[in-house]
């Protein structure tokens, strides 16, 4: 099978400059901002900085026969949410805050937490959340590998938000580079209220 990957890099020459990760295409090494789409390489579990070209070839599945798939950019506030307490108890997140998502190769829901040491997966039985899956039409929706679920729970509940997979992972790396101490401490917790202010307004939005 043609290495839809090999291609790209055969348009540009093959040659790549000596930039710093995430500054530069990982399909095809043409030089990028700050501000840019992912891809998930899906059987490796990683996610790659692109250019917008790129990005938009890897839209859709057939492109890669599922291998690449390009990581949405919708962010959407699941209102009608319920999850009781023991169903959250059961997930086993020692934190107030995860993402869960469903994986292809394993063909079943994951769930992650952030923690000091990065994304931290709860290996529990999941039962319970694919209960919660079933009753919830909006989250049986979500694209596998690049869509997830990402919650906070709150002294009265939850928040559920329905986020690109890209976004879980930058409050992964907040987490790893603000937590201090058992707690965390004030900063990184200031930061987690600014990450999901600006998740809600990119509900609103």
């Amino acid at each position: 099978m043609v290495d839809p990957v090999a291609v790209l890099r055969g348009f540009t020459g093959g040659v790549r400059q000596q930039l710093a990760p995430g500054e530069q295409c990982e399909m095809c090494a043409v030089p990028i901002g700050p501000q840019h789409p992912h891809i998930a390489d899906v059987p490796d579990h990683r996610l790659l900085c692109t250019c917008r070209p790129c990005y938009l070839l890897f839209n859709a599945e057939a492109a890669s026969r599922g291998h690449y798939r390009a990581v949405p950019e919708e962010y959407r506030f699941n209102r009608g949410f319920s999850m009781s307490a023991a169903q959250w108890e059961s997930l086993g997140i020692p934190v107030n805050l995860a993402f869960l998502f469903h994986q292809t190769d394993q063909d079943k829901n994951v769930a992650f937490y952030p923690s000091p040491g990065g994304p931290t997966e709860s290996l529990l039985d999941l039962a319970s959340w694919d209960e919660v899956v079933a009753a919830d039409p909006l989250l049986g929706k979500l694209i596998p590998d690049v869509e997830a679920v990402l919650l906070r729970r709150l002294d009265d509940g939850f928040e559920c938000y329905l986020v690109p997979i890209d976004s879980c992972y930058e409050l992964v790396g907040l987490v790893r580079q603000y937590w201090e101490g058992f707690a965390g401490g004030e900063e990184v917790w200031g930061r987690i209220d600014s990450f999901f202010a600006g998740v809600k307004e990119r509900c609103r939005g």
